[in-house]
């Protein structure tokens, strides 16, 4: 079924790692490669706490993100984000370059205005080829201030790797809102943003538009307003939307009971839980468990 345990396994960015300690790391990926992945047993599924970006040279390489198979192959991009569920292959199947960045590195206004917490838009990332020589370019550029620690002072290397790594984001923000149909990525309302981070923190025991309305100090109308502008939702679907997705990732990959689960996400009757999660999937927290296996 998954990870055979009560919670799935997260790995968070460490900073140790990092040439001078920056909130980056970017290297090849394979022997030797992105220093979470190591520890991580290829076949199961874990998170991280940070983005990873990968540009692959060969493949193919299937592989899982939040229930979907993703296969990549040379010249395509894997972005993957904060919280996501997802599992490698054996490491030795992957073949290009690695970059990971660390929640925080960058501004608020670069994150928003670079959309890196659209988990609206697809993963997997096919660019042509004039798009694919301008993300290399980018990334390689962005490798050789990350390595660099003999030009500039500390602070100065860091501005480096935050302006070159903004170059890179709206490359490839620019791509993910392309192969998703949508208009290019816009700097997000700041109440649909807030709204977003809110339900990310506090989702597992806060399902009411008007508790996260209150808390923000915007009236229900803006709030209805601002997350429609971003993602096509009601404030009410975007949290339940969110809800779901946690439930079906501690139902597939951990052997929590179905009360727990239930609990664990805000519903203490898991009457109500199997429920809500019916209303929603048109399947029983049971049947989704089974089907799983």
């Amino acid at each position: 079924m998954g990870a055979g345990a009560g919670a799935i396994q997260t790995f968070p960015f460490d900073p140790r790692a990092s040439v001078s300690g920056v909130g980056i790391q970017i290297g090849p990926m394979g022997e030797g490669g992105p220093t979470w992945q190591s520890r991580a047993v290829p076949e199961r599924v874990h998170r991280v706490d940070f983005h990873v970006v990968m540009l692959f040279t060969g493949g193919p390489v299937t592989h899982m993100i939040d229930f979907a198979d993703h296969e990549a192959r040379a010249g395509d991009v894997l972005w993957i984000r904060p919280g996501q569920v997802h599992r490698f292959r054996p490491a030795h199947a992957y073949r290009g370059t690695a970059l990971t960045m660390q929640p925080g590195f960058l501004p608020r206004a670069i994150v928003e205005a670079t959309g890196l917490y659209r988990y609206d838009l697809p993963p997997l990332l096919h660019p042509d080829p004039a798009q694919l020589a301008g993300l290399r370019h980018c990334l390689e550029q962005l490798e050789r201030e990350y390595v660099d620690t003999a030009t500039l002072p500390s602070h100065l290397h860091t501005a480096v790797l935050r302006h070159t790594l903004t170059a890179f984001l709206y490359r490839l923000a620019h791509l993910a809102a392309g192969s998703a149909g949508r208009r290019a990525v816009e700097g997000a309302d700041s109440a649909f943003e807030r709204f977003r981070e809110a339900v990310e923190r506090d989702f597992a025991r806060n399902h009411s538009v008007s508790a996260y309305a209150d808390a923000l100090g915007y009236s229900r109308r803006t709030l209805v307003r601002a997350v429609r502008a971003a993602t096509g939702e009601t404030p009410k679907g975007f949290i339940d939307k969110r809800v779901v997705l946690e439930a079906k990732r501690l139902l597939a990959h951990t052997d929590l009971p179905v009360g727990r689960v239930g609990a664990t996400l805000g519903f203490p009757d898991a009457a109500n839980f199997s429920k809500f999660f019916h209303q929603r999937t048109g399947l029983t927290p049971a049947l989704f468990r089974a089907g799983m296996g």
